[in-house]
């Protein structure tokens, strides 16, 4: 069973000043309702987005790439809405056995390597980038729950970049409590923070349409195309989360063959953010309708080397988009819609 260490509990109902960021700790969220839906990927081209010593998580001969959404509404900073989309990753030296690591977390240390991570509003950014190394930049969101679907939008200047759906689980009623690992890339060094749930879930684990994820035409994620994204494995729904972000961070230096000829994003684009919990317009690009996917490229150990897509240009007023796989560095392909495919420009990893 997973225990709050006792570090958290000692400063509980204490204050901290971080970065000019007032938090009554713990970092805690209650009453907060999420969504999480899990897709197969191709491994071999998942290889090139994650950095040297982050290897893909491998159920039988795919990888998986997790979107979650929280809509938080109860938390130190106020509310915000925080869309992850990350490959399900082990942290070591050499690739882990099949399955295994979802049973033994610790061990392997699983968790996922975070891709991109749009919230609402300017002080989640500065205090999740400046202070825990996440990748955020403010993003146009919603998070919307009907009788039988939960889903999100994520928009930058009026343009669709992404839309998750799942159907709703008829029960909620699972309990979980798990110490669940982000693991990040920021001012060249890659992070590890970690947060600690306990909560009640639903889960749809079979038949189609569970749920589906859309790539717009923002070149943001075009990237991401590059994975082959399939038909979801599972659609997780999370009525009201109660978590604990850990103020233990842990980070090693990025290692390259060769010395990169652009430092990576540093301080200096966190150090001028201020407090504000004002958040960018909704999102109203339109949607597009679902679409039948098409059969999946068969996975062979032999898989081709991952294509190496031609950078896109940063459009005005925008973050910068993520850096392309790992091996030379890259980005985007046009996008196209397709329901669960996901175009995003890879984050730069380790040589």
């Amino acid at each position: 069973m997973l225990m709050t260490p006792r570090r958290i509990k000692a400063y509980t109902d204490k204050y901290a000043l971080v970065d000019g960021i007032p938090f009554k700790l713990p970092v805690a969220a209650v009453n907060s309702p999420a969504l999480m839906a899990v897709f197969p990927i191709n491994i071999e081209k998942a290889k090139a987005f994650l950095p040297k010593n982050v290897q893909p998580f491998c159920l039988w001969k795919q990888g998986l790439l997790v979107v979650t959404v929280i809509d938080y509404r109860e938390t130190p900073i106020g509310k915000y809405i925080e869309y992850s989309i990350g490959i399900a990753c082990t942290h070591g030296s050499k690739p882990a056995p099949k399955l295994i690591p979802g049973f033994l977390p610790n061990i392997f240390k699983t968790g996922q390597y975070v891709i991109d991570l749009p919230v609402s509003s300017e002080v989640s950014v500065k205090g999740g980038k400046g202070i825990w190394g996440m990748p955020k930049h403010q993003g146009q969101l919603d998070f919307k729950i009907t009788d039988d679907k939960v889903s999100s939008q994520y928009d930058l200047d009026g343009q669709l970049v992404a839309y998750v759906e799942i159907k709703k689980p008829k029960f909620n009623f699972f309990p979980i409590k798990i110490r669940a690992s982000n693991y990040c890339s920021f001012r060249g060094m890659l992070m590890k923070s970690d947060i600690l749930l306990n909560n009640r879930f639903g889960m749809r684990l079979f038949g189609k349409n569970k749920a589906r994820f859309v790539i717009g035409d923002h070149p943001r994620l075009q990237a991401l195309k590059e994975l082959e994204i399939g038909e979801a494995i599972a659609a997780v729904y999370l009525p009201s989360i109660h978590g604990i972000l850990d103020d233990h961070i842990e980070s090693w230096f990025l290692t390259y063959d060769q010395l990169p000829e652009k430092a990576p994003e540093g301080m200096e684009s966190v150090v001028g953010l201020g407090l504000s919990e004002e958040w960018l317009a909704p999102p109203e690009a339109p949607i597009p309708p679902d679409q039948p996917k098409a059969a999946p490229t068969p996975l062979t150990e032999a898989s081709d080397p991952p294509a190496q897509p031609k950078a896109a240009p940063t459009p005005p007023n925008q973050p910068e988009e993520v850096p392309a796989p790992q091996k030379e560095s890259v980005t985007a392909q046009q996008s196209n819609e397709t329901t669960s495919d996901t175009e995003t420009n890879k984050p730069q990893g380790e040589k």
